[in-house]
């Protein structure tokens, strides 16, 4: 249940979107904003997660997507009144799928790397993420730092495509990698020993440990770097990237976002009903 401050936030921040739209609607001549004209005249906000990816996003028992990103995304669509609809797929296909325009932003623990952001846009960052390990106990002596990692002996699991992939490649490029299509994947890898160890970002790890509390897992006490996640846009709408910049510099600085960050990161209750 929201709180009374959680609701004033979002009346407020309907109003604050309403009326960043208002002021682009006058000025309709110059206008160029096709992703965000797209979500006003269909009245629905098309966002990407992976949804495996807790507790960022990840996918219930019941088939329910939830966590702190598609809270954000919940709030980004009632500000400016429309329906949310989220597209759960791999995260290697997200930002194809951005690119031809099958969903109008990604939300879904991205880092805003360089190399991405030749492709796309990103507004934030809304979250400082950075790279862990998850590895059985018996073993995590022997997996402390890049260094360690960078031998032929050693094989490591990393989500396709992601940061934690060219991580591996590029400060251990002795070690044997395996690109996992999800994280479930990745985690069953390190349990029945076909890996040392899954390297994804510190709080998955960190999720992971908790809820495979019986399998003997543990992980670092700090991240190994240090990784910015910012939600991807389609980089030709600039009137559509500024207004998520907008929300997102509302979210922190209105105490919005360090609210869902309590609700997702400081209480457990929901790991039980992962699926």
């Amino acid at each position: 249940m929201r709180t009374v401050r959680g609701i004033v936030v979002a009346l407020l921040a309907t109003t604050f979107a309403l009326g960043v739209l208002g002021v682009a609607r006058g000025g309709d001549a110059t206008r160029v904003a096709p992703v965000l004209d797209r979500i006003l005249a269909k009245k629905e906000l098309v966002v990407g997660t992976a949804a495996d990816m807790p507790p960022l996003n990840m996918t219930l028992k019941d088939g329910q997507i939830v966590g702190m990103e598609v809270d954000i995304a919940t709030l980004m669509a009632q500000s400016i009144e429309v329906k949310l609809t989220l597209k759960p797929m791999n995260f290697n296909d997200l930002l194809p799928a951005l690119e031809a325009g099958q969903v109008d932003l990604i939300l879904s623990g991205m880092t805003m790397t360089p190399q991405r952001n030749t492709r796309v846009a990103f507004a934030g960052p809304y979250f400082g993420s950075g790279k862990s390990v998850l590895i059985k106990r018996e073993n995590a002596a022997s997996l402390q730092s890049t260094e360690m990692m960078n031998d032929p002996a050693v094989t490591v699991a990393a989500l396709k495509g992601s940061t934690s992939q060219r991580f591996v490649e590029h400060f251990a490029p002795k070690a044997k990698l395996i690109p996992t299509d999800d994280y479930d994947q990745a985690i069953a890898m390190v349990l029945d020993g076909r890996v040392r160890a899954m390297v994804a970002d510190f709080p998955i790890c960190n999720v992971s440990v908790y809820r495979y509390q019986d399998k003997g897992l543990t992980t670092l006490k700090s991240p190994l770097n240090y990784e910015p996640l910012g939600i991807a846009l389609s980089p030709g709408d600039p009137l559509f990237l500024n207004w998520v910049q907008n929300f997102v510099t509302y979210l922190i600085n209105s105490g919005e976002l360090g609210l869902l960050r309590v609700k997702w990161f400081e209480d457990a209750s929901w790991v039980p009903q992962l699926k």
